[in-house]
């Protein structure tokens, strides 16, 4: 192959030579040199020697992997957050690879995003992550009470919701140690960025108690996606609920707490209520007491199902 450009070269010459003799009988007997390096061209092309090291399978695995989960990405922010990972094990990736990646693999993206969108939600251990963050809600009067909410992720319970006297670091350190007292200590806890969840009296008080802060990154409320569900469901019962004081509040967010966590199912715990998934009831036996849990003039119904490894009981059903 080498012999290929060169025999081209020297053809392309004597034909040139060959075109000058034939002017002198015609010029339409010439024949032009750029076609007919063209034609060389096209008969023996030209192969580089330059070949590229195929990329392990891993790589196309994570590629096809992180675009299946964000399809709005770009091939060139691909690109970089697979450089971002592995530069300091001279793994690297160029956005051309991953274009073609995409392109040749396009069925089996969308067939992983469909399993993504149709995998279903496994219950974690309980005291592994809580989520910890705070909302208002106002009373007759119009004073505005600071509301702290804790959330188990692997379980979904409630572990806290209370109307605190104010919103201060030793309102949220209290709250916390005497959640931390009545159902054991975590592992961590993950907030935002708050300034009272910053403070250092905050911090230190969890690095006292040996439990590791998490905070989410600024303007991100999904990465404490829990506490900002639990949030939701709240605030659509709790805003058309009236309260006349902080203390009337503590007692309807008492009676909600009990009905999220006794008596509404959760999607995502297979139909299970968050208590019976801390406590790891098995739901296929039958339940030893039924109950109809009503509240709220009506916002808050559903059926209770008391269970034999279940050691927590609804002393009133109603209110």
């Amino acid at each position: 192959m080498p012999c290929f450009p060169w025999l081209c070269f020297w053809l392309t010459q004597w034909r040139c030579l060959i075109n000058r003799c034939l002017l002198w009988l015609g010029p339409s007997r010439a024949v032009s040199a750029v076609s007919l390096r063209r034609s060389c061209h096209r008969a023996f092309p030209i192969v580089s020697r330059v070949r590229t090291r195929a990329k392990p399978s891993w790589v196309r695995e994570e590629l096809l992997a992180l675009a299946a989960r964000d399809p709005a990405m770009s091939c060139r922010r691909l690109a970089d957050i697979f450089n971002r990972r592995h530069m300091s094990d001279s793994r690297t990736v160029g956005k051309s690879f991953v274009a073609t990646l995409l392109k040749r693999h396009r069925a089996d993206i969308l067939q992983r995003r469909r399993e993504l969108k149709r995998r279903t939600y496994q219950s974690g251990q309980p005291n592994r992550v809580w989520g910890v963050d705070g909302t208002g809600k106002t009373d007759e009067k119009g004073t505005l009470h600071f509301l702290l909410g804790i959330v188990d992720h692997g379980t979904r319970r409630c572990l806290t919701l209370d109307a605190l006297r104010d919103k201060s670091a030793i309102s949220i350190v209290r709250a916390l140690c005497d959640a931390v007292e009545r159902h054991g200590k975590p592992s961590a806890i993950r907030t935002d960025n708050e300034p009272i969840f910053q403070s250092r009296l905050c911090r230190t008080s969890l690095a006292l108690l040996g439990i590791r802060h998490q905070t989410t990154e600024p303007h991100c409320p999904w990465q404490n996606g829990r506490i900002e569900r639990f949030f939701g469901t709240l605030k659509a019962k709790l805003d058309r609920w009236a309260v006349a004081d902080r203390v009337a509040l503590n007692a309807s967010l008492s009676v909600f707490r009990i009905w999220y966590n006794h008596v509404r199912p959760h999607q995502h715990l297979q139909g299970r209520t968050p208590i019976e998934a801390w406590n790891r009831c098995d739901i296929r036996r039958r339940p030893i007491r039924r109950a109809w849990f009503e509240a709220w003039d009506g916002l808050l119904q559903g059926e209770y199902l008391q269970r034999q490894d279940q050691p927590q009981k609804i002393t009133r059903l109603s209110a």
